[in-house]
């Protein structure tokens, strides 16, 4: 059997994994019972029952990297909190599948089960997670929003306050800055 089919294999079992969790969730929301926190370990609330959105299948694209870990974050902390760091680990890289993730995914899963490595918490692997698969994401993303940033109906106050907040962290400085501000402005500045 080749690397390949064994790659394919892995991935549709993945998938049917998903797909039974999801129904598994669905009928114990049916039966007003506990949610499950995918990886199969429950957790019970002691106030009313919250619900959460059903995480989506993170498959290596940088541009999504960021609202992976947004709600991974939000799902650990609303119903995996008692959960042990290693089960919130694994949980996270149930829902890390496909793509050039899965290579990635199967080194971690081996670094955790030979002991080479050890997560102080979620957040840490959430950190190198971002770091390995979001690398210059989040200043492209600002760059974009910096060249579409326009003063429109605002106040001139309103506009710098908008165009800093954006700025940061964009990769823009000096003189690229200050044309990027002036082509926002209403009407323009030239040639300043």
């Amino acid at each position: 059997m080749s690397q390949l089919n064994l790659h394919e294999i892995i991935r549709q079992q993945q998938e049917q994994l998903a797909a039974m969790q999801a129904q598994i969730q669905a009928l114990l929301a049916a039966q007003g019972g506990t949610e499950v926190g995918g990886g199969g370990a429950e957790r019970g609330t002691t106030g009313p029952k919250v619900e959460v959105a059903t995480l989506a299948i993170f498959n290596g694209e940088a541009g999504k990297v960021g609202g992976f870990i947004t709600a991974c974050r939000l799902f650990v902390r609303m119903k995996l909190k008692g959960a042990m760091v290693e089960e919130q680990v694994q949980w996270v890289l149930s829902y890390v599948q496909g793509g050039s993730v899965d290579v990635w995914k199967e080194n971690v899963m081996e670094e955790l089960e030979s002991g080479e490595v050890e997560y102080e918490s979620v957040e840490e692997f959430l950190t190198i997670l971002k770091k390995e698969f979001g690398e210059g994401e989040e200043e492209s993303v600002k760059a974009a929003e910096l060249r579409k940033l326009e003063q429109g109906g605002r106040t001139m106050e309103e506009f710098v306050q908008e165009f800093k907040r954006v700025a940061r962290g964009s990769g823009y400085e000096g003189r690229p800055l200050v044309e990027e501000f002036k082509r926002g402005i209403n009407g323009g500045l030239e040639g300043s």
